[in-house]
């Protein structure tokens, strides 16, 4: 309940996951995702979620922090989570926010492309 909350928080930039059937997928990957989350007390005040292929690599699908905790590092420490975890995979970022990636020092090596069915 309280990341479904923290989604909200950003308006319809998630509304894909709030919507009754994006929810029920929403819960559905998250089974198999690598998810970590970051508290502030006891509030919930970011995540990030990702899938894992194996013994290569770790792709970030989703990170998120909610605005008024932004600037705390927490959305570096979230990303820090998945090197930890997964020290010998190299750690991919789907991204919408290019800049602040860029900030944290990664490298833009490639695009993404959306395949139309």
């Amino acid at each position: 309940k309280a990341l479904f909350q923290l989604l909200a928080t950003e308006g319809d930039e998630w509304i894909e996951y709030l919507t009754a059937e994006g929810a029920e997928k929403f819960k559905k990957t998250l089974e198999t995702s690598l998810t970590f989350v970051a508290y502030e007390g006891d509030h919930l005040c970011g995540f990030s979620r990702s899938f894992v292929d194996g013994e290569f690599f770790v792709c970030v699908c989703d990170l998120l922090v909610e605005k008024q905790f932004r600037g705390k590092s927490i959305g570096r420490r979230l990303m820090e989570c998945i090197y930890d975890f997964y020290p010998d995979h190299q750690v991919i970022v789907l991204s919408d926010v290019d800049i602040y990636y860029e900030k944290l020092g990664y490298e833009k090596i490639g695009s993404v492309f959306t395949v139309k069915k």
